[in-house]
């Protein structure tokens, strides 16, 4: 090729924005409506943990086996089943999900939202983390300060629980893994036909957790009344539409950036523990949380710095060469 100087077209570069701001957009919109899953599953009481990441699981997959006619996707679903490899990291990602929603439902019906919580305040450190160490995204000096406050945070947090926090530790790593096994796979599955298939291989373990619960403790589906059997009918929706868009804007981001977007899930959560749900919070934790939010703070000054920074050094007359 020449060596002359090409300019880039507008197009492409709007193209690439208008995707990171998509991503954005969804990320956001899937850690908000996962502030708000708390107040849900209250409301399904009496339905136990059990029941309900049961009915989540089979009735996910009822909707995406509705979802996916209806958006063309049996093509796409078809070609990965001919991937061996693409199978294993979904049902990676299907045990991982599931670990996840088991942790989440526990710790909300038994008064552990708070912990909860700080669970998802540890999410965005291993999510950076992985991010660094895995996929080899190199975090700018204010982006280590963030991880360094939040790590101060959690330890001050866990000295005021007096208790090792195995809940919140557990929501944080379990999720964190989840989101480094949908960027991994992101390109070659489709966000419908990832859904689908991380619900079948997790369907067999919902069949049999329901039929435990009604051998032990009795199933309460349609037993509490018709406004409950319709709340836990919403399961499958409630449960598909903040991972979907979760995965479509883990396909567009960084993982710094979800990073980010994650502590607008247990800001929602701590609200909720503290206002609504009446749960403790003594001085310590108000300290941990305060300094948490520090470490969100700075992570979003670094990060509109460096979007500033970008916007002057790259134009739509850029040049690029071309060997």
């Amino acid at each position: 090729m020449s060596g002359d100087s090409v300019a880039v077209p507008a197009t492409s570069e709007g193209r690439s924005l208008g995707s990171r701001v998509t991503g954005s957009l969804y990320a956001v919109g899937a850690y908000a409506l996962w502030g708000f899953l708390p107040l849900y599953f209250v409301l399904l009481e009496p339905t136990g943990p059990w029941e309900v990441v049961a009915w989540r699981i089979l009735l996910s997959l009822a909707f995406y086996a509705v979802l996916i006619p209806l958006a063309g996707g049996w093509a796409r679903l078809r070609a990965i089943l001919r991937r061996p490899q693409l199978l294993g990291w979904t049902a990676v990602a299907g045990v991982l999900i599931y670990l996840n929603w088991q942790l989440f439902v526990v710790a909300t019906l038994s008064g552990h939202v708070i912990q909860m919580s700080l669970g998802y305040f540890i999410n965005p450190i291993v999510t950076v983390m992985l991010g660094v160490l895995v996929l080899r995204e190199h975090l700018r000096p204010m982006q280590w300060l963030a991880v360094g406050l939040a790590v101060l945070a959690t330890l001050v947090i866990v000295v005021g629980y007096g208790a090792f926090p195995w809940l919140a530790l557990g929501v944080a790593f379990s999720f964190g893994f989840y989101g480094l096994v949908k960027k991994r796979i992101g390109p070659s599955v489709d966000v419908t036909s990832g859904l689908t298939l991380e619900s079948l291989w997790l369907a067999p373990l919902a069949v049999g957790q329901l039929v435990v619960v009604a051998l032990t403790t009795g199933l309460t589906f349609g037993t509490s009344g018709p406004g409950h059997a319709a709340l836990l009918a919403m399961a499958g929706v409630v449960t598909a539409a903040p991972l979907m868009l979760f995965a479509a804007g883990a396909r567009r981001v960084p993982l710094v950036v979800l990073g980010i977007a994650q502590f607008i899930t247990p800001t929602m959560q701590l609200v909720i523990g503290v206002v609504i749900l009446d749960e403790p919070m003594p001085g310590e934790r108000w300290i941990g949380f305060g300094i948490v939010w520090l470490a969100l703070i700075v992570f979003t000054a670094d990060a509109v710095i460096a979007a500033r920074r970008r916007a002057t050094e790259v134009t739509p007359d850029t040049p690029i060469r071309q060997e």
